[in-house]
């Protein structure tokens, strides 16, 4: 199992995942990556209030930022946030967690246009850093990575992927968001797979190597997981799933999702010792993968005529729930494949956060929802308009506070029964 300096590595359900470590009560909760500690949307701490209304949810400070797509990330005493400044320039902050006071910034020259059909939804910057206790790792949307000094900003290390494999500018620029494991930062970008030495940046292997273009774009990111006994790393790319064996980069086993446009960009999901996922165009899955045999065998389960989207879902229990692309919210059957109710049109796209039977959904028309997982029927137990601006990135729930990062600015709430 790999250790993570000032986190830690701990197995779930088969999933290996990467969670900050909480020596103390007193220790505040972080978000530290992509989907939060455990890189599942599924988060402990203090039970859930029933209620979004008035000082229930309590806004502690609020701060105008340029526009962006990324997910704050929350440290014991910051908070990161990233920005696009005037169409040219990509900017980091940290912020004081009480009080959203600047600690540091830095930027660099970075900026381009998405292809025509996704402009409209803008060019910011989207992939959500990572944080491992000491460094914060950034990508910047043209195939740049930068690792950054926590506590001051320095930078101690850059890769530029276009100049180290002479590869195209993603179309789509860097969506993928690093994976810290040990030593270790897994991320989609030059065209390809790649494990990096976090200390240094310099390449420790690369794989899934596919020369890049409109069909190089990755968007989704990876995960850490023991599925039949192999630790390995779930990986979609643009055309497929895959299993990576992640100290050699050895392709275990590949599954071809069909998507429209490649539109493969949630977060692929482990339930039950099998791999689930759903595309955009295509249809929804669950797959047995056998590695027993001289050829690995990738089989469904049950496919579904369901098309996910930009969301990855929450599991709870025997179900998932998904946003979807025609905006509707579902709840999936896991063991059938079967769709247990959908409701109306929503927004285009939802972040999901759980804890037991609890989910908290961040439309992107800015809207707070507040639901009980029920697979017997849609219970919406409260909702509040949180922001007039769109809400794209995740949300960021740490104990009892709550990040949400608007378009342009980020803003922090108290979450509490008693409004306190």
């Amino acid at each position: 199992m790999r250790a993570m300096l000032g986190l830690c590595v701990a197995l779930v359900g088969g999933m290996t995942v990467v969670g900050t470590m909480r020596a103390a009560e007193n220790v505040p909760a972080t978000w530290p990556q992509w989907r939060g500690p455990t890189r599942d949307g599924m988060v402990g701490g203090p039970s859930w209030p029933s209620s979004l209304k008035g000082d229930a949810l309590k806004p502690l400070w609020r701060l105008e930022l340029g526009d962006g797509y990324s997910s704050p990330i929350v440290s014991a005493d910051k908070v990161f946030v990233t920005e696009t400044i005037d169409k040219k320039t990509e900017q980091v902050r940290a912020l004081e967690r009480k009080t959203g006071k600047e600690l540091w910034r830095v930027s660099w020259p970075g900026a381009m246009s998405v292809p025509f059909f996704a402009r409209r939804n803008g060019s910011w910057i989207r992939s959500t850093p990572a944080y491992d206790g000491d460094n914060l790792y950034v990508a910047g949307m043209r195939d740049v990575l930068v690792c950054l000094d926590a506590n001051s900003g320095k930078e101690r290390w850059r890769v530029d992927f276009t100049q180290r494999y002479k590869t195209p500018l993603p179309d789509f620029g860097f969506v993928c968001s690093p994976l810290v494991v040990g030593d270790a930062l897994y991320v989609q970008a030059g065209a390809s797979f790649l494990k990096l030495n976090k200390k240094t940046g310099e390449t420790i292997w690369r794989s899934l190597n596919d020369g890049g273009g409109m069909m190089g774009s990755a968007f989704s990111s990876p995960v850490l997981v023991t599925l039949k006994k192999k630790e390995q790393l779930l990986v979609q790319t643009r055309q497929k799933l895959t299993g990576v064996d992640p100290d050699d980069g050895k392709v275990l086993w590949s599954q071809a999702i069909p998507a429209f446009r490649g539109m493969n960009i949630l977060t692929p999901t482990l339930y039950n010792d099998q791999v689930f996922t759903s595309a955009y165009g295509d249809k929804t899955y669950l797959f047995d993968v056998s590695l027993t045999e001289k050829e690995p065998t990738v089989k469904p389960v049950w496919s579904a005529k369901i098309e996910g989207y930009m969301s990855t879902p929450v599991i709870i229990g025997k179900h998932a729930y998904l946003h979807l692309r025609n905006k509707r919210f579902t709840c999936i059957n896991l063991e059938t494949g079967q769709e247990c109710w959908k409701t109306r049109p929503y927004g285009e796209y939802w972040s999901l956060v759980a804890q037991k039977d609890r989910i908290l959904a961040l439309d992107q028309q800015g809207i707070l929802y507040l639901i009980k997982a029920n697979p017997e029927k849609f219970e919406l137990l409260d909702e509040r308009k949180i922001s007039d601006a769109e809400t794209w990135a995740h949300l960021a729930i740490c104990g009892e506070e709550l990040f949400i990062r608007e378009l342009k600015a980020i803003a922090a709430y108290r979450w509490t029964e008693t409004g306190k």
